[in-house]
């Protein structure tokens, strides 16, 4: 049976409480607010208009099958841009400093088939906390028997194919969060190691806005559009294969990477080192200086300063990231990247195949390659650090 974590005290490493130092000093000194800025409105503005335009068009029934279907890949992935620029900032509260502002777009959640109060436990709470641990951090357990990531895993025939079948299968995500991964997690007396008791309002909430998504996606357009059941099953099927697809690429890309860890606790349920510490070992970014990548993905293609600053608005990660790889460096902890997609796709797909080798290596551990597409950059000089403090 699994031990409730606990990390080490942080007492033991300066890294977090420099890095924090620092980072509000940057705040401080340009006069900025951690939340939204005007850039980060205009992208919000886009994003809903962008989901909302796709949606009437589709359901307005004036443009061709073709392009219906079309339009509806399109707007899988903006149920995905959604969730990841709007709803993702707005439940950890970095959208803005106004809760009622943050509850409000936390809400937009329900219209792509999620439920905010179930995502807020299992992510801001359990993923945030226990990270790429194991039997605790259930966001890496996509499909247990069928995705093998960890040495601790027992290791099957099918798992050698995983990295074939890995990405169709990511796409069935979004089915499965809208018809079961919501109602399941709800009811379990446990999210990882973490005991939850929901209050009455959230039974009805989830319940009230599940209602509202499927007569949005399911019963209008089945009233509205002249299609027959099978070409709706296609559209259906269309759309959250696509909302599917880009919502799990970006998260898998984030912690199943060659170079990341999946510590296990030691006898007395501690992980041997402080929480900052171990985000370091357990995220990656990738795709850092692609503009358009930025845009779209919410700043989640850098999970690193996420994962330490996630009150922070994502539109402010680029500027911080500077100071979060200087200081993790000059610290002697690694900074996880990948320059570009491709090459964390690729990488993501290597440690795949890695772990999923069945015969010659079921009953002994798998080994992470010392080498991998991932870069760590040697510590910053003294010029650096000095650069820094200024």
């Amino acid at each position: 049976m699994s031990k409730k974590i606990k990390f080490a005290n942080p007492t033991q490493s300066f890294f977090y409480a420099t890095l924090r130092s620092r980072v509000d000093e940057y705040f401080r000194l340009n006069k900025l607010s951690r939340h939204a800025n005007g850039q980060m409105w205009i992208k919000t503005i886009f994003f809903l208009v962008g989901f909302a335009g796709l949606y009437l068009l589709i359901i307005s029934g004036t443009v061709s099958p073709l392009v219906m279907l079309l339009l509806t890949a399109l707007l899988g992935m903006f149920c995905a841009f959604v969730g990841f620029n709007i709803c993702h900032d707005a439940i950890h509260g970095s959208l803005s400093g106004n809760k009622k502002i943050n509850k409000l777009f936390s809400f937009t959640f329900n219209l792509v088939g999620a439920n905010p109060y179930v995502w807020n436990i299992t992510h801001n709470i359990v993923h945030h906390t226990y990270t790429n641990i194991p039997d605790h951090d259930e966001d890496i357990e996509v499909a247990p028997g069928l995705i093998r990531i960890t040495d601790e895993e027992e290791v099957n025939a099918i798992q050698r194919y995983q990295h074939w079948y890995a990405l169709p299968l990511y796409s069935l995500a979004s089915l499965s969060w809208v018809f079961r991964k919501d109602f399941k997690k709800f009811f379990q007396s446990k999210i990882g190691e973490h005991t939850v008791k929901h209050p009455g309002i959230e039974y009805f909430n989830l319940f009230f806005y599940k209602l509202i998504y499927y007569v949005l996606f399911i019963v209008l357009p089945l009233v509205l559009l002249d299609i027959s059941w099978i070409q709706f099953i296609a559209g259906f099927l269309v759309l959250h294969f696509a909302q599917g697809l880009t919502m799990g690429l970006v998260f898998q890309l984030a912690h199943v990477v060659e170079g990341t860890k999946f510590p296990k606790p030691n006898e007395q349920g501690t992980i041997e080192e402080v929480w900052a510490e171990h985000q370091m070992h357990t995220t990656a970014n990738f795709a850092t200086n692609n503009r358009i990548a930025a845009f779209f993905l919410g700043g989640l293609n850098r999970q690193i300063e996420h994962h330490l600053f996630p009150k922070v608005c994502h539109i402010h990660y680029g500027a911080i990231s500077k100071i979060v790889k200087a200081t993790a460096l000059a610290h002697n902890l690694p900074y996880i990247e990948s320059k570009t997609f491709t090459a964390a796709l690729r990488s993501h797909l290597t440690m795949l195949k890695r772990f999923g080798k069945y015969a010659e290596n079921k009953q002994e551990k798998l080994s992470r390659p010392a080498v991998s597409p991932v870069t760590v950059l040697p510590a910053p000089g003294p010029h650096a650090l000095t650069a820094l403090r200024r």
